[in-house]
């Protein structure tokens, strides 16, 4: 009975040295793929920095041709109707709540919006993305109506 007892407390003890040492490897895996996400939040917002400078630069160098965009279906106006009359950035939480459509379709109109030529820029502050509209185009909407914005495609839907 003692040997049993002596044997059992010895595999035990082995059991337990091998589970510590596949908790301390998961414990590193962690840290690692933490570390990792992080680095990825830092060069998307690095990448969304440069693209931002680029604009400017293109902006700077007399890029004066008249900005084209594709026709815009009404969600999107409604979204671009917000991101038009907005001084500061806004979060795809607050776009939704404001056109009164789910966040994952302002994600979508977004990714449309730009894809259809709307010059959109975007910021981080922690883990939200932040949204407006290029203050440029701003100007160039105002003057020229790129978009083709009139009261009859509000009425009409």
């Amino acid at each position: 009975m003692a040997i049993f007892k002596s044997r059992t407390r010895t595999m035990l003890t082995q059991i337990r040295e091998e589970l510590d040492e596949y908790l301390s490897a998961i414990n590193d895996n962690t840290s690692e793929i933490q570390a990792n996400y992080s680095y990825t939040q830092l060069v998307d917002q690095r990448i969304d920095q440069v693209m931002a400078r680029l604009d400017h630069i293109e902006r700077l160098l007399g890029n004066k041709r008249r900005p084209t965009v594709q026709p815009l279906n009404y969600e999107e106006k409604k979204v671009f109707l917000i991101l038009y009359t907005e001084e500061v950035p806004k979060s795809y939480t607050d776009l939704a709540q404001q056109a009164n459509i789910s966040e994952g379709l302002v994600i979508d109109i977004i990714a449309t919006l730009i894809e259809k030529g709307v010059p959109i820029l975007k910021s981080h502050f922690n883990t939200t993305a932040y949204i407006k509209m290029d203050p440029v185009f701003k100007e160039v909407q105002a003057k020229e109506n790129v978009v083709n914005l009139s009261l009859k495609s509000f009425v009409a839907n």
